[in-house]
């Protein structure tokens, strides 16, 4: 992406999670994190924090995952929280004080572009919170120096969109009805970005990772687990579908939901909503000096 381009990009995400997209994700984001909590749990179990290590989380929305992380690096250890969005870290602060969780901070700002210290981290991890950077070269490289020599580097991103059938099988139902969408570029921003395995390994390698290793995270998300009613409305406002159908009219809106409700019906089970989710878990490390 061009420096422009890039800049241009970074800015409105920063004022779309600023406002309604970090509104939009904590309205709804009790059933968001329960379906990505089992993706998380496989990358934590990765990345193997240990007591009185010191972490960065990236994209932490309201803080999950660093939560976990924290709980893992006690005693002595220490996680903060990164995201762009202060709607949500202001939620992050609030739940670790709930849940009695001090050794957690959280910051509101861009991770690709944050004074973090330089060299002090054991580990910096991600659940799907690195395919949007504007530069992604750039970020990497910025965010390996904030890692100690040694230090690791845990993200979980998406594999490509047709392999992810809890954002597929919707967007296919209801796309037909809806204006076309011009395709990304491949260089582009957003959750599918690092579809491609080659990509993610070439951008590590630029940044001056080392040890990148790239594994296939074959998994099932529920949309829900209270009936096809809820799985709908989290097609509809979380993914793809959501900004596209906040532009339709009511009564395309409409005929999208119905084709939505239509192609996830075929998906429930007794466990609720299942659909698949295809992941690859990224890791990689700063090599000593």
């Amino acid at each position: 992406m061009a420096e422009g381009s890039a800049r241009e990009w970074h800015d409105a995400q920063a004022a779309y999670w600023a406002g309604a997209g970090g509104e939009s994700w904590l309205k709804g984001a009790a059933r968001t994190e329960a379906a990505l909590a089992p993706l998380g749990d496989r990358a934590i179990a990765a990345a193997a924090a240990r007591p009185g290590e010191r972490v960065i989380d990236i994209g932490c929305g309201t803080g999950p995952t660093t939560l976990a992380l924290a709980r893992a690096v006690a005693p002595g250890g220490n996680v903060l929280g990164c995201d762009l969005s202060s709607v949500l870290t202001d939620e992050a602060w609030r739940r670790a004080l709930a849940s009695g969780v001090n050794n957690v901070r959280f910051a509101a700002g861009d991770a690709s572009t944050y004074a973090f210290e330089p060299a002090a981290a054991d580990l910096l991890f991600s659940r799907f919170g690195v395919m949007f950077f504007g530069d992604p070269a750039v970020a990497f490289s910025h965010l390996r120096g904030a890692l100690k020599p040694g230090g690791r580097l845990v993200f979980l991103v998406w594999r490509p969109f047709k392999e992810n059938g809890w954002a597929f099988v919707p967007f296919a139902a209801a796309g037909p009805l809806l204006p076309q969408m011009p395709r990304p570029a491949p260089d582009e921003p957003g959750p599918f970005s690092f579809g491609d395995p080659a990509r993610p390994r070439a951008l590590l390698t630029q940044a001056g990772f080392a040890d990148i290793d790239i594994a296939p995270v074959d998994a099932t998300m529920a949309l829900s687990r209270g009936g096809l009613d809820e799985a709908v409305e989290s097609a509809v406002e979380i993914g793809p579908l959501s900004r596209l159908l906040k532009e339709a009219s009511d009564d395309l809106r409409r005929r999208a939901v119905g084709a939505v409700r239509e192609a996830l019906a075929r998906h429930v089970t007794a466990d609720g909503v299942i659909l698949p989710a295809a992941c690859w878990l990224i890791t990689a490390r700063n090599p000593a000096a």
